[in-house]
């Protein structure tokens, strides 16, 4: 940029207006200023650095014929400082016009991407200018934090500072989106999405992170994107465990709410008469989920639910009186165990599990 030969027309009318400013002692017009802005403007949309626009202005200057080697030095500097700082507003102006209509077309680009919008072969096309070859398969991580994500904050300078420094451009997009922070590599690049976690967790406190599988093509990424924000919702449904969530560790729970009503009936048939214990069937729930999450151990169980292991046996012992099915036997423990995930899943007892939306698939 800054090797480029500066054409004379940016400095056009340059050294008369330091003539004729040195010979009479004025300061410049404001119609001589707003011609070295034009000029500004100009040159920056021609793609010439500014540094060397500066030097040729200065140049200029210095190569003034000899008769202004005697002007007044002071004064000449004064009228060179005026030429220089309108030419360089103008410049910073359209700078500043481009870099405006270059972040309206990313934020148009990525949200065309992450919805499935604009007929996918253009897609490709405008993913290209952005650093991304749709024709590979890509997965996409995407960080949820305590305070949401926004273009230019602080936490989310710093990640993508740390995960550029890391890895390059490597075909990496990084943006926010409705206060989160998303990433979107190659598939066969699984490094790049899990240092993009790690970074995320540690630059937050209480923060997650979840990755979608990788899938091929510009229809690929709106996939993975929709199973890591699935993944999201399904951890905070689930009260799942872990900062860092991957989609393709839980394919079995979309699987389970793929038939909504076939679920629904479950929960109500096997959990509905839970109602009638002491504290509704809230308790119970917790109670069967602690117990199958801790592999059946009544001790750990316990400790989990702050109880004793004498109140959890009460418990169970009261759930298969209610419900007829015994969760300390291995016959009934598969029924249960569904059941009590998809209550949990269809925000069972709350409601019934045939109002609410659907889970998204990881």
């Amino acid at each position: 940029m800054e090797s480029r030969e500066i054409p004379e027309e940016f400095l056009a009318g340059y050294a008369e207006i330091l003539l004729s400013s040195g010979a009479t002692g004025r300061r410049l017009t404001r119609d001589e200023l707003a011609d070295r802005r034009a000029q500004g403007e100009r040159a920056a949309e021609a793609g010439y650095g500014l540094r060397g626009l500066v030097r040729a202005h200065l140049t200029a200057a210095r190569e003034l014929p000899g008769p202004m080697a005697g002007a007044a030095f002071g004064h000449l500097l004064g009228v060179v400082e005026q030429a220089v700082d309108a030419f360089a507003e103008g410049y910073e102006r359209a700078q500043g016009q481009a870099i405006r209509q270059e972040e309206a077309a990313r934020r148009e680009f990525i949200d065309d991407l992450l919805y499935g919008r604009s007929d996918l072969g253009r897609l490709a096309e405008r993913a290209a200018r952005f650093g991304l070859r749709l024709s590979q398969a890509h997965a996409v991580a995407v960080a949820q934090g305590p305070e949401p994500y926004g273009d230019g904050y602080p936490v989310a300078r710093g990640i993508e500072t740390a995960v550029l420094a890391r890895f390059g451009n490597r075909q990496i997009l990084l943006t926010t989106k409705d206060g989160r922070l998303i990433c979107v590599a190659p598939g066969d690049q699984p490094e790049i999405l899990a240092y993009f976690a790690k970074q995320a967790h540690a630059a937050t406190d209480g923060g997650r992170v979840a990755i979608g599988r990788a899938h091929p093509g510009a229809g690929g990424v709106v996939h993975s994107y929709e199973e890591a924000l699935g993944a999201l919702d399904l951890a905070e449904r689930m009260d799942l465990e872990g900062p860092v969530l991957r989609a393709a560790d839980l394919l079995v729970y979309p699987v389970l709410t793929r038939d909504r009503e076939a679920m629904a009936d479950l929960v109500e048939s096997v959990l509905g008469p839970l109602r009638q214990a002491r504290g509704g069937a809230g308790p119970m729930i917790d109670t069967l989920t602690a117990y199958f999450d801790t592999g059946c151990v009544a001790t750990e169980a316990a400790r989990r639910l702050s109880l004793s292991v004498r109140a959890l046996t009460y418990r169970l012992e009261r759930i298969h009186t209610l419900a007829g099915v015994d969760p300390t036997d291995p016959a009934h423990r598969y029924t249960l165990q569904t059941a009590a995930i998809g209550a949990r899943l269809l925000g069972w007892p709350d409601g019934d599990g045939r109002e609410r939306s659907g889970v998204k698939a990881p």
